[in-house]
């Protein structure tokens, strides 16, 4: 049944799914690799606080504003580890007990989790928690270095959500929040939703939305200085699963929808619902995949007018059968050409019960269903959504699903890889020693790193991949203030540079990294970071074919005098620069390859078994090919001898009979010292623990015997004896007369009689 499924699928997709007009994709590997032990960040977390992953920069403020599980902190933007403020904001105990008696885990769902920070105009907050599966919203302020929620609680179905793992999106327009969401408490009401005085949500239908994955929303001011006088326009990212294809099996797809900020609803149908909401397929075509990929997270990236706007999205597979993921980029106006000027699909009734969804061939209504109030409008004296007709809303009700899907920039991603999914993403403009400006993405991804990477005319240079949390965890958010990128996941909050050009040893190292924020200064000579002051005369920067040429000859390393013994296998370091660089191991300038004596390991050399014949001068260099061109750089040299110099037969079999003595020494000593142990366990002086009693009562049967003696030769009182077999038979002393023993010293006279003295001071021991 799934593969009947996949081939209806891949029926209905055609040549987008099985080619897409792409060609291959080669796999894109990160050119360094930054380790979390080097990453050189700023680390926030607080002891017993979770889930760090709303944030709202506040510029005017100077400060992070940081939610996480019932806990909002205000922390430096220069220094995220200085926190100026904190409030706790908790699920009630009631709160807490109804979520639990619900079934929900009283451990990890039944708490607040901060969802949603905005910014009002007034300089106030907006904030929204999950508050155990009770979602609320209230007001923050901050003010005399402390962060004060007003305690003006409004209800936040509809703004927050209820479940903390559910994916949800919000944007504040005008003193208005947009948001989509879940309704209910099972989630099975999902909704996109202004909330004002004039509240709008969308249907409650698959039509609309089926099992909604909401991602992001943005703002587009399309409405300034707009010759059609049209809106302004709320853009929605999600997937949801596909209502168009007949298949058998769920197939799940990408979309993008708007509506009309103007939107006020209509008189009798679609009254209080959008009658501007409409969605399309948003296509992300990568070879050899079954299956659409689906959005993750979008970034809105805009230069000046609105018309410039790119949204860069990344996708990850639906199933388990395809590694890549991908980043597709979509200009504004083709979405708005799709919206605006393309077909709509229309479901069709098929026998009993099932309805296909096809392209709609028949005459649209005037206005265009889902457009917004323009001078069209205007012009037939409908001036607000109130007064369109009847006609163009039920239209638009039965059928908001565009035709045509929403085809990428070049109709191909700009990025794919292999490994760790990608989770979010942002984006901002470098501009290169030569004025050219580069839009530098970066990526974050389930292993808990983040990727940097650039497009130079097509070609995707992935710079580095600095790892800042542990692989189990995922970035959960990113967040981009000029050149300070914030990273967000379960466990803590980093604070990292963009522009760490240290990481780049030399000429050769900086200028192949192709990184637009770095550039070699040939006064300074180091790698640094590009600023105004910089001229393409003094510093050397290759961003599009990675031309290194200008750059002098590195010498080749100090050889470092390595001895080693026969039979014995050597380790040889060798850290190369760049991930993409091939090793070449050398021996007195003849190659090396994998052998049973050689293995060439990413890191180092090993000789196996190394004999007479492994002496030589070792070297490591790296080759890396750019733009046809390749570099090579010598890393390490090492200088191979046998020990001593010179081995002759007689010093191998002088070493030898050397360690056979000090073998023979060393068992020597093991023996007398087991039979040092010995004697002192005979002696008593030394007792083992499971032999603790024995001894004991050995010592208690010689001192009675001892007494004896002394009794026959020399009697005693009555008195004393009574005394002595008293203390002797009582039971309760019987651990005493023990301890009493320990404290006795037993001596061993030239007439072989035991004597027993009593210890009167520790010193005497």
């Amino acid at each position: 049944m799934f593969l009947l499924a996949v081939l209806c699928v891949l029926y209905l997709w055609g040549p987008a799914i099985l080619t897409g007009g792409l060609g291959s994709i080669p796999n894109s590997i990160p050119r360094k690799t930054v380790p979390i032990t080097s990453n050189g960040v700023h680390l926030f977390r607080e002891e017993g606080v979770w889930n760090y992953t709303t944030m709202l920069l506040r510029e005017d403020l100077n400060m992070l504003i940081l939610g996480a599980r019932e806990a909002i902190f205000a922390l430096d933007l220069h220094d995220i580890r200085v926190k100026k403020a904190m409030v706790k904001w908790p699920a009630t105990s009631q709160q807490q007990k109804d979520c639990s008696y619900k079934g929900k885990d009283a451990v990890n769902d039944c708490k607040n989790y901060i969802r949603v920070i905005h910014k009002r105009e007034d300089g106030r907050m907006y904030v929204c928690g999950t508050k155990a599966f009770n979602p609320t919203c209230d007001y923050m302020s901050y003010a005399d270095g402390k962060l004060i929620l007003e305690n003006k609680q409004e209800d936040g179905k509809g703004k927050c959500p209820f479940d903390p793992s559910q994916r949800y999106t919000s944007e504040l327009v005008d003193g208005a929040l947009y948001s989509a969401t879940s309704m209910n408490f099972r989630g099975s009401e999902p909704v996109m939703m202004r909330s004002s005085e004039e509240t709008i949500r969308t249907e409650f239908s698959s039509t609309w939305l089926s099992e909604p994955n909401f991602i992001h929303m943005a703002h587009i001011p399309e409405g300034e200085n707009s010759m059609e006088g049209d809106d302004d326009k709320i853009y929605l990212f999600f997937s949801e699963t596909a209502v168009e294809y007949d298949s058998y099996a769920k197939v799940d797809v990408s979309r993008v929808a708007r509506v009309c900020k103007g939107d006020l609803g209509g008189q009798r149908t679609l009254q209080k619902k959008w009658t501007s909401f409409l969605k399309a397929r948003l296509e992300c075509p990568i070879p050899n995949t079954n299956l659409p990929l689906l959005v993750q997270d979008v970034f809105s990236w805009c230069h000046g007018h609105w018309t410039t706007c790119v949204f860069y999205a990344v996708f990850t597979p639906q199933s388990d059968s395809s590694p890549q993921s991908a980043v597709c980029a979509y200009r504004i106006e083709d979405i708005r050409t799709v919206f605006s000027k393309g077909k709509f699909k229309a479901p069709v009734p098929v026998e009993m019960s099932f309805v296909k969804w096809v392209m709609y061939t028949g005459d649209l209504p005037d206005p265009r269903p889902g457009a917004c109030i323009d001078n069209h409008a205007r012009e037939m004296s409908i001036t607000r959504s109130i007064d369109l007709p009847d006609k163009t809303l039920q239209f638009i009700k039965d059928k908001p699903l565009m035709d045509q899907p929403v085809q990428p920039i070049g109709e191909r991603p700009l990025l794919v890889k292999r490994g760790a999914a990608f989770t979010r993403i942002v984006v901002t403009t470098a501009t290169a020693v030569d004025g050219s400006n580069h839009q530098v993405m970066f990526i974050g991804t389930m292993s808990g790193s983040v990727l940097k990477a650039v497009n130079y005319d097509g070609e995707m240079v992935i710079m580095e991949e600095i790892q800042l949390f542990e692989p189990s965890e995922p970035v959960k958010i990113l967040r981009l203030l000029n050149t300070t990128l914030y990273v967000g996941s379960e466990v803590g909050v980093v604070q990292m540079s963009i522009n760490e050009c240290v990481r780049y040893h030399s000429c050769l190292d900086c200028v192949l990294a192709r990184d637009p924020y770095c550039g070699w200064d040939l006064n300074y000579n180091h790698c640094a970071t590009i600023n105004s002051t910089h001229r393409a005369s003094t510093v050397i920067q290759s961003l599009r074919e990675g031309n290194a040429s200008q750059c002098s000859p590195l010498g080749n390393s100090k050889p470092v005098n390595i001895s080693f013994f026969p039979g014995n296998s050597v380790k040889l370091w060798c850290q190369l620069y760049s991930n993409l660089a091939q090793v070449n191991w050398q021996v007195n300038g003849r190659p090396i390859t994998s052998s049973n004596t050689f293995q060439i390991l990413p890191d180092s050399l090993m000789i196996l078994n190394a004999s007479g014949d492994a002496s030589g001068l070792y070297t490591c260099s790296s080759i890396e090919t750019i733009s046809q061109r390749k570099y090579e750089i010598q890393h390490a040299a090492y200088d191979l001898r046998l020990w001593s110099g010179s081995v002759t037969t007689e010093s191998l079999h002088e070493l030898h009979n050397k360690q056979h003595t000090l073998v023979a020494i060393v068992v020597l000593l093991s023996l007398l010292l087991a039979a040092l142990v010995i004697w002192n366990l005979c002696k008593g002086d030394l007792t083992l623990p499971c032999c603790h009693r024995r001894v004991k009562d050995a010592a208690s049967k010689c001192e009675e015997e001892n007494i004896n003696a002394n009794q026959a030769q020399n009697p005693k009182p009555a008195s004393s004896m009574d005394n002595m077999n008293s203390n002797n038979n009582s039971s309760g002393q019987q651990y005493s007369d023990y301890r009493e023993i320990d404290r006795l010293s037993t001596t061993v006279g030239s007439s072989g009689q035991v004597s027993l003295r009593y210890i009167d001071d520790e010193s005497d021991i």
